[in-house]
């Protein structure tokens, strides 16, 4: 096993912003490889993360993206559970690249969750009619209607999209990283997105 060194620990540390103890039982556990250490703390921030969402967020700041010709704007309700975390600039960075998600994207809703029931049914039923005559099994038939489902969530839920600066990332896991680096909950409360002539 390579030798962990205390310039490896301070690598990974200013890498990925991560305790120094944290940083060298990574390092410890991946065997001194640093590319796998990083993905050990993703992943094990991540994990407890999860733990951290249902943590109420009082705090937080309204963000706003105004596109370069004035005629598409956005505005977003980032909360966090503390001021200091609402005061940062990474936090505040994050606002603004939520905002520029929305106008990129057009997202009409935050979460699945926020999509009414009649308009959830109504998607489901169109897709259960194109599919009556193909002549698949119900179970496969329900899978493939899982499968076009995702995609319609992914296309009107902001935390179900694909990031536009990184389409291997999902934006609810965007978010989920942040809550790891900061140790606190953050969620998006709402958005407005306004062009000209809409």
């Amino acid at each position: 096993m390579a030798e962990i060194t205390t310039d490896m620990i301070k690598e990974l540390r200013e890498r990925t912003h991560v305790g120094m103890l944290d940083c060298k039982k990574a390092l410890i556990e991946c065997g001194g490889d640093i590319e796998k250490a990083i993905d050990y703390l993703r992943k094990k921030g991540i994990a407890s993360a999860s733990k951290k969402e249902h943590r109420e967020t009082r705090e937080g700041i309204v963000a706003t993206y105004i596109h370069g010709n004035s005629k598409l704007g956005v505005m977003l309700e980032l909360n966090c559970e503390t001021d200091f975390v609402a005061k940062n600039e990474d936090f505040k960075e994050l606002g603004k690249e939520l905002c520029m998600q929305v106008a990129a994207s057009m997202p009409s809703y935050v979460s699945i969750e926020e999509i009414p029931a009649e308009e959830l049914e109504r998607e489901r039923t169109i897709h259960r009619d194109q599919m009556k005559d193909s002549g698949k099994p119900a179970n496969v038939l329900d899978k493939i209607i899982d499968g076009k489902m995702k995609k319609f969530y992914s296309q009107i839920c902001l935390l179900e999209q694909e990031y536009i600066r990184d389409p291997k990332v999902i934006i609810k896991d965007l978010i989920k990283e942040k809550i790891a680096k900061y140790g606190e909950n953050i969620s998006v409360a709402r958005f407005v997105r306004y062009k000209i002539g809409k």
